[in-house]
């Protein structure tokens, strides 16, 4: 744990996806000791205990799809990825994985079925870290998660098929039929534990800590006893739970989940340091260049063939379509699986056996580090990539933030705005800012959806206690900061004094402040941050040189740097409509 714990924190740091440090940290640690081993810290049980690891990963990861974005395009094109990417890869290392590896066809066949996965835990931190195109993220996450279940299956009828035959008889009817037995029996125990979830959730109406708690035990109660009745289909119940948990009306599941998403984190690097740590260093040296040459032949070949053909016909740029075919890292499902019959097919005494494991881990670790170095680059050259410019979401329609919204525009951002009156729309309009559309905040204060397309969000209405509320509801759903401007100091509001959440500007420009200097004549002017703030002057705002917006707030000193531009309000012109500023609200002497 503490090493877990530790390599995702310095990832975090460092920017980079936590793989690329758990799996040489799990192995190295391995290596180095005859204490960090699961057969030692778990025994036998390891294996049961990764899948039940693994079905709670995939519950959280069906928890985030939306059957609302699975439409037209995304579907077939989700459904031809997965239907030609089990197909290719598997045919791919059948047909070199004996040339390569010196071993028989059927244990080619099962290393086959164990690379045709890819998974949440590695697609969705690469593509975290990129930042695609929402068209090509959705694909790839739909894929990921939809391919854990379905290559675990298929490897455990691989698996049954050579230990119980002298052949491979997967495409046999006999073995199609349990492929659709095994299917038939994760989908009726995902039914139940819908069932469950919706008689703790909505019937008792349990809090979040129970509530939460209910989950967990739902998904592994479930995913272990249809693992009882038939191997691996504890996997499809979990995805199938999670997915209807969050399509059907009446759950209403947050996309926030802190408790779920550091359970995962944690699950993921337990999971990873485990395994890792369970290869021997002599058992790598023998395989390393084939499989550098398999990992090319899946990388350069093999996926690239399944993208196209994929999204052939479909309405993708040629960007898209290449940055598809350059996104297939292989995750936990693929390790645990290796690790769930390695040991078996060893002791069947089967040509090669001893190599699943090893050349498992070698793919792994190798698919991580080349799309984790090069997922950003190639993104940014096919034009994919979004950039990390601040899209700033404005609420609110007064004059004052109307010209505010005008001057971040001039600043170079892309601006949208948001009120809810007919006047202040139209003078939104007027002044040329993008008007978001009228289901936007809803959108943005529903505990199932995010907000695409917006990475921060300033209130800016005029009525402080909505700002404060809205600030609370709309930051686990805006991938970005939520600032509201600051009420009077001695505000009576039922909300907004007591309320936390970051304050725009600090104490001292509160919303009426502002507003009543805008009406004497201050302005929000935009100059270079390289030159000197002009007498009266304020900064409000700094875009730095790469589109980046940090606001000036009573927690922190931004300091400018020589390519950044600022938003300052300007004073009003002496002798414009009179007048003192009021005060922020102190009471004076």
């Amino acid at each position: 744990m503490a090493l877990a714990t530790a390599c995702q924190i310095l990832a975090g740091k460092l920017r980079v996806p936590a793989l690329i440090l758990l799996l040489p940290v799990g192995f190295a640690a391995g290596a180095l000791t005859d204490i960090i081993h699961p057969d030692q810290l778990v025994g036998e049980e390891f294996s049961a205990l990764v899948s039940l690891s693994v079905a709670v990963i995939l519950y959280d990861a069906g928890l985030g799809l939306d059957l609302r974005n699975l439409t037209g395009d995304t579907r077939s094109i989700v459904g031809r990825l997965l239907l030609f990417g089990v197909a290719f890869t598997f045919l791919a290392v059948c047909a070199i994985g004996p040339a390569l590896f010196g071993m028989s066809l059927r244990v080619a066949s099962m290393v086959g079925m164990i690379l045709v996965v890819s998974g949440p835990t590695v697609v969705g931190p690469l593509l975290q870290y990129v930042r695609p195109t929402d068209k090509v993220r959705r694909l790839l996450i739909w894929e990921g998660t939809l391919t854990d279940p379905i290559g675990a299956i298929l490897g455990a009828l691989v698996f049954h098929a050579i230990a119980t035959t002298n052949q491979i008889d997967i495409g046999r009817g006999y073995q199609i039929g349990q492929f659709i037995i095994s299917l038939a029996v994760g989908l009726v125990g995902g039914a139940v534990g819908i069932g469950l979830l919706w008689l703790t959730l909505r019937v008792l109406r349990l809090g979040e800590a129970l509530g939460t708690l209910a989950q967990l035990a739902t998904v592994i109660a479930v995913s272990a006893a249809c693992d009882i009745v038939r191997d691996d289909t504890g996997l499809i119940a979990a995805i199938v739970i999670g997915m209807a948990a969050a399509n059907i009306r009446g759950f209403d599941m947050p996309a926030r989940r802190p408790f779920f998403e550091t359970l995962v984190q944690l699950i993921i690097g337990l999971l990873f340091i485990s395994i890792s740590s369970s290869v021997a260093p002599d058992s790598l040296t023998p395989v390393l260049l084939p499989t550098l040459l398999l990992v090319a032949v899946l990388v350069l070949v093999v996926r690239p063939l399944v993208a196209f053909v994929a999204t052939m016909g479909k309405h993708m740029t040629m960007g898209e379509r290449a940055f598809a075919g350059w996104m297939a890292p292989r995750g936990i499902v693929a390790a645990s699986t290796a690790a769930a019959f390695a040991a078996p097919l060893v002791q069947l005494g089967l040509p090669g056996a001893s190599k699943v494991l090893p050349v498992t881990f070698l793919v792994i670790v190798s698919t991580v580090v080349l799309y984790a170095l090069t997922a950003g680059p190639v993104a940014r050259l096919l034009g994919v990539s979004r950039p990390n410019r601040t899209m700033p979401l404005l609420v609110g329609g007064a004059p004052w933030a109307v010209a505010l919204g005008t001057a971040l525009r001039s600043a170079g951002l892309d601006v949208q705005m948001w009120a809810g009156q007919s006047e202040e729309r139209e003078r939104i309009k007027d002044a040329g800012i993008k008007l978001a559309r009228g289901d936007l905040l809803a959108t943005a204060t529903n505990p199932r959806a995010r907000l695409e397309g917006v990475n921060a969000v300033f209130l800016l209405t005029d009525d402080d206690d909505f700002n404060a509320l809205a600030s609370v509801l709309v930051q686990d759903n805006v991938e970005g900061p939520v600032y509201r401007v600051g009420p009077p100091d001695e505000s009576h509001g039922v909300v907004a004094p007591y309320t936390g959440g970051a304050i725009l500007f600090g104490s001292s420009l509160v919303r009426h402040v502002l507003a009543a200097r805008y009406e004497q004549g201050a302005r929000f002017e935009v100059q270079p941050a390289s030159q000197p703030l002009p007498p009266g002057y304020e900064q409000l705002f700094l875009v730095r040189g790469d589109g980046r917006l940090e606001p000036s707030d009573a927690t922190r000193t931004v300091i400018p740097e020589a390519d950044d531009v600022a938003v300052l309000l300007a004073p009003a012109p002496a002798g414009g409509t009179g007048g003192q500023y009021p005060s922020s609200g102190r009471a004076s002497d």
